[in-house]
């Protein structure tokens, strides 16, 4: 019987096990799904929608169980772990508030004689792959607007967080929800990629790496099956002369070092307007550390360690780079004497005199570190922001909401933020560009990927 171990960054230690599917528990989940989805897509919305508020409540009564795991499963600091929680109802809530809007029949202009409209009509099941960083949030964009469709949803989570796929399960089970609707699999890469090679799987919606995207990708390719891919970022932010200095500074910061920098939308990269870069820089060091570095367990601490050894790896050796090239660090790592509690704990960091020629400005660090630039115009910061294979979010810091409109126009992002970073509206589509990947999900748009439409042409006038 194959297992996985959960090892857990707060100490290394393997918090627990988890046994992987067998090929004929795979079978059995598929085939169910494939049978339940038949009659819940029968249903109208307003049939289904008690089914998800009955499974928010019961999510809700988790709480603490839930962040307690996340603390030990990702490393994440317990004061955080429960805004998790309460992020993931609030979109869960926000996708039943737009769903019956959202997957009504679409009208055409009246022609006598004739009764025309496009129908959303379920894909059948979709598959849900969604990473470890925000693992409850992540998975819900996906699966409470699939299941309100009509559809069926089978999880696979990442394996640093596989108790994610247990505890929705037991929130769907105590809503009621019909069997065979929402079930889970714990699976290695080669069942994952059987699954979604089945005829039996209609949508694969996936949130990782680029990499892992393009593996994802190849395999679908065999299929003509539906994908949507969630990938890197390497998120900038403006910051112009005309603004609420400290107002900025506490928002980026948070930015840049909450999830201890693990987040898709979190602050990468910084531009500043030249004239006030030297005041912005120091009051973004002296609240860097201001940051209690150290066990996630411990309620004072808002700075845990990172989920894996090879994120660390990447983040230290992404610093040393641009040190050796020219940049410097303003945080001195001994003001974190926490990082002697294992290789997972870092120190926050923060670079200036770094450029474009660095991986630290051009490729996705994933941890508590951002480089800092100065530049002197809006033209050259516009320019900056676009040199980037990424494009998941970007923000400016103004006063100015035209200047804001302006240069968010010719941004290339998914989502453009005013005097605002690393947030999710539900009512706003998530979307990315270039290697960030395709696809959508959220809002009323976020419906459309995990529906197909279907035109009824009905000739209603007598024929003589």
């Amino acid at each position: 019987m194959n297992k996985f171990q959960i090892i857990s960054p707060v100490n290394g230690s393997v918090y627990a096990e988890c046994r992987l599917h067998t090929e004929a528990e795979i079978e059995k989940v598929l085939s169910s799904a494939n049978q339940a989805r038949k009659a819940w897509q029968t249903l109208k919305v307003s049939e289904r929608k008690p089914y998800i508020e009955k499974f928010i409540t019961s999510l809700q009564g988790l709480t603490v169980r839930i962040s307690e795991e996340l603390t030990w499963q990702m490393g994440r600091p317990i004061s955080h772990s429960p805004f998790e929680v309460r992020g993931t109802i609030e979109r869960a809530k926000g996708m039943l508030n737009l769903a019956e809007h959202s997957l009504t029949n679409i009208l055409v202009d009246e022609i006598p004689g004739f009764n025309r409209y496009i129908q959303r009509e379920a894909l059948g099941t979709v598959f849900v792959i969604p990473a470890w960083n925000y693992p409850y949030l992540i998975a819900i964009n996906t699966i409470v607007p699939a299941l309100l469709a009509g559809n069926a949803v089978i999880l696979r989570h990442s394996a640093q967080t596989p108790l994610v796929a247990e505890r929705f399960a037991d929130a769907f089970k105590e809503s009621g929800l019909p069997d065979g609707l929402f079930q889970y699999l714990h699976l290695s890469h080669q069942d994952t990629a059987n699954v979604i090679r089945d005829s039996r799987i209609d949508f694969v919606s996936f949130t990782g790496s680029v990499s892992g995207g393009h593996q994802i990708q190849k395999v679908a390719a065999e299929r003509f099956v539906g994908l949507g891919l969630e990938l890197g970022g390497k998120d900038p932010a403006y910051v112009c002369d005309d603004t609420n200095l400290d107002f900025y500074v506490e928002n980026l910061v948070d930015g840049a070092f909450f999830n201890s920098g693990q987040s898709c939308c979190g602050i990468e990269r910084i531009y500043v307007k030249e004239n006030i870069y030297h005041r912005f820089v120091e009051s973004f060091v002296e609240l860097t550390k201001k940051y209690k570095l150290g066990n996630p367990l411990d309620k004072d601490t808002n700075l845990g360690p990172v989920a894996k050894r090879s994120g660390a790896e990447t983040v230290i050796n992404q610093i040393k780079a641009a040190v050796n090239a020219g940049a410097k660090t303003l945080i001195d790592p001994a003001l974190f004497p926490q990082t002697e509690l294992g290789y997972n704990f870092l120190a926050p960091q923060v670079l200036v005199d770094v450029d474009h020629t660095m991986d630290i400005m051009m490729e996705e660090s994933f941890g508590p570190v951002v480089g800092i630039m100065k530049v002197k115009d809006d033209d050259e910061a516009l320019k900056l922001m676009n040199d980037s294979k990424y494009g998941l979010t970007a923000s400016i810091w103004t006063s100015d909401e035209e200047k804001a409109i302006s240069i968010g126009n010719r941004v290339e992002t998914g989502t453009w933020f005013m005097n605002r970073c690393d947030y999710l509206d539900p009512y706003l589509s998530w979307t990315g560009v270039k290697d960030t990947g395709r696809g959508c999900t959220l809002s009323s748009v976020g419906f459309e990927q995990l529906t197909r439409p279907k035109s009824f042409h009905l000739r209603t006038g007598i024929i003589k």
